[in-house]
């Protein structure tokens, strides 16, 4: 079997074009880690365009290849990707699938997908049409532009897979079919655990600084459990922007009441966030908007605490998991409370690595992926 499996290269989409090797998403590479463990006839080619030439691997794993066309400004987002669809369907000509397969309705990657000549299926990571209603955006915007492209998209793909049951309830009405598949965790974050003893009194944000994520929102309500409790911090890790929310966040970090007790890293890569897990006994994640939630399920993997708003597919990642804690997502004064209650009780590790491990493993969720694919051929 021979899939084209389209994703977004991380260099392009972060302005990162000196590095030497392709990096993509959490739950794309977690996905391709698994096929590149299973044996057959799979063959798997992955396809990611940029503005300008980088440093290209032929192949990324044995039987895993690397293509990466290159495609001028005015092929992207201003002519709803067309440049993209064109340098695609070149390579497909040359590849020759038996599917392709899209990784998100973000960027490109859906539309250079069902406009392929191939059967094709997508991924659905973040739900377009929900995420630019959290954020007000109008429909010039590029939120706004994303859903409209979004909605022509899975409505002429063979099928797409859903991450949750609630992306799977807001998709399956423009669908022809959904299929419901979970985001998967990368191996590393299945890597043995520390002693407990080791941790320090520390909790965690993961997630980009934007106001559908309420930074700002939990950094306010992490001051008033700075007052009581002095010996914690809260560290963050998630880019920030230029605008006036994330700078309003900035500011609030350097409240002295908040000095050594609250703290923002731009970004880690997965060999440094793992031992900022590891080294942490809790999790905080409070969107208002979320399809699935990939840094709570990596969180739960290294056996964080979970203080989480009931929204969006985070209930079904951490289903089962030891020690959760849910909330309205405007529950505030409930938040506090029970943090203050767990620092109280000395901050106790969960054990909740073996239910994400038995469910999110890329080899489990790579074979759930082979069996669509055959289905889809099938018909």
């Amino acid at each position: 079997m021979k899939i084209a499996f389209l994703t977004t290269d991380n260099r392009e989409q972060q302005n990162q074009y000196e590095r030497s090797a392709p990096f993509f998403g959490p739950a794309p590479t977690a996905v391709l880690e698994g096929f590149a463990q299973l044996d057959g006839d799979l063959e798997v080619h992955v396809i990611s365009c940029t503005r300008r030439p980088m440093p290209a691997p032929r192949k990324l794993a044995d039987h895993i290849w690397f293509h990466q066309p290159v495609v001028p400004r005015a092929g992207w987002g201003r002519t709803i990707f067309s440049g993209c669809v064109m340098a695609v369907r070149k390579v497909l000509r040359e590849i020759q699938p038996d599917l392709v397969h899209g990784q998100g309705t973000e960027r490109d990657c859906a539309m250079s997908a069902v406009l392929s000549g191939y059967p094709n299926v997508l991924t659905i990571h973040g739900i377009m049409r929900a995420v630019a209603k959290a954020q007000g955006a109008k429909t010039l915007s590029y939120y706004g532009m994303a859903t409209l492209l979004e909605r022509f998209a899975i409505g002429r793909t063979a099928g797409v897979f859903c991450n949750s049951a609630y992306t799977e309830s807001q998709i399956a009405p423009f669908a022809r079919q959904t299929w419901r598949v979970p985001n998967c965790i990368r191996g590393e974050f299945f890597a043995p655990l520390p002693d407990p003893a080791f941790r320090k009194r520390r909790v965690v944000v993961l997630g980009s600084i934007i106001h559908y994520k309420q930074s700002l929102e939990i950094l306010k309500m992490w001051r008033g459990v700075a007052e009581r409790h002095h010996d914690v911090i809260l560290t963050f890790v998630g880019r920030s922007g230029g605008d006036r929310y994330s700078q309003e966040f900035r500011d609030l970090l350097t409240d002295p009441v908040l000095s050594g007790k609250a703290e923002h890293i731009e970004w880690l890569e997965a060999d440094e966030l793992i031992p900022l897990l590891d080294s942490a006994r809790g999790m905080i994640h409070f969107p208002t908007e979320e399809s699935f939630g990939l840094a709570v399920a990596e969180g739960l993997a290294r056996n964080l605490k979970l203080f989480a708003s009931r929204t969006g597919g985070v209930p079904d990642v951490a289903h089962g998991c030891d020690g959760v804690e849910f909330f309205a997502a405007n529950d505030w004064p409930g938040l506090s409370r029970a943090a203050g209650r767990w620092l109280e009780e000395g901050m106790p590790v969960v054990n909740s690595n073996p239910t994400i491990a038995s469910r999110f493993s890329p080899i489990a969720v790579a074979s759930k992926h082979l069996e669509i694919y055959r289905s889809v051929l099938n018909r």
